[in-house]
């Protein structure tokens, strides 16, 4: 019945720079736009509900992206955000996504040069993760919110009670 997660989404303080900040560090690509500036915003009691927006909030942009395979990106602009921190590790909710990345050294660079701040240097992963050459390290994009860099390309040592090997994306030459 389940195919995977389609999309992940995520507000964000200007579409334009999030996707220059998107496509500067991990190469991402513009599937389309979903809600274009130009058009009437999505505002009202409809909109409010199907979405959970905030009474007199207005959507003026959204923007689908994709970083090679996996889950597409969702960039939603709102005109009056409510001016928070994104979410973070000790909040409930979604808090980050990784990215899979084959080089970390280049990737945690392009990162840096794009805008983004690392949290520290790549690092071994943790547990059953922590195997050879795995590493990763958090980061926040221009706008806060934490986005991971990980590679373990020495494998994960599964544990007998596994029930599933986690989904990896598959190499591109």
């Amino acid at each position: 019945m389940n195919r995977g997660i389609d999309h992940i989404g995520m507000t964000v303080p200007s579409i334009e720079e999030a996707t220059t900040f998107l496509k500067d560090a991990f190469h991402a690509e513009i599937c389309y736009d979903v809600q274009r500036p130009e058009d009437e915003p999505m505002q009202g009691k409809e909109a409010e509900q199907q979405l959970d927006l905030p009474d007199g909030q207005q959507i003026i942009h959204m923007r689908l992206l994709q970083i090679k395979s996996g889950p597409s990106i969702e960039l939603f602009q709102v005109a009056r955000v409510n001016e928070t921190e994104p979410t973070g590790i000790s909040s409930y909710g979604l808090h980050h996504f990784a990215i899979y990345v084959d080089d970390m050294q280049e990737a945690a660079q392009r990162f840096e040069r794009a805008g983004g701040q690392l949290l520290s240097k790549p690092h071994p992963l943790a547990g059953v993760e922590d195997n050879g050459d795995n590493q990763g390290v958090y980061g926040k994009a221009p706008w806060g919110s934490l986005i991971e860099l990980i590679a373990y390309p020495d494998g994960i040592d599964y544990p007998a009670s596994s029930e599933q090997e986690r989904w990896t994306p598959a190499e591109h030459k």
